[in-house]
């Protein structure tokens, strides 16, 4: 009797074995399941850019708008009739360019 319980035991765990440990086991299948979450996870983000990047592309496509801000902050490009003020930090240090132009006087006009 005690042979049959323990043949019976020794059954039972080697069905068990493919079960959590085989090719189609728990353990494979909670770890591909990891897996296509990531997977999803990552597609989730890079469905989110490419929206923002055609959206970006449809602005340039059919709107002026985004093309005057891009040249505005870009090249620093200014309209006919506006004033361009810049307003510097106090403790920022002077830029050489303005130095070396601060030096030379200003050109005479020609009347």
């Amino acid at each position: 009797m005690r042979l049959i319980a323990v043949v019976f035991l020794f059954l039972l765990a080697l069905i068990q074995y493919p079960l959590w440990l085989g090719k189609g086991g728990w353990l494979r299948v909670w770890e591909m399941e990891r897996q296509v979450a990531l997977a999803q996870n990552q597609n989730q983000q890079l469905k989110e850019r490419n929206a923002k990047l055609e959206s970006e592309v449809n602005d340039l496509k059919n709107g002026t708008d985004s093309v005057e801000e891009r040249a505005r902050f870009e090249l620093g490009m200014i309209k006919k009739d506006e004033i361009f003020v810049q307003i510097l930090d106090p403790n920022a240090p002077i830029p050489d360019s303005a130095t070396m132009n601060a030096d030379k006087p200003l050109p005479k006009s020609s009347r």
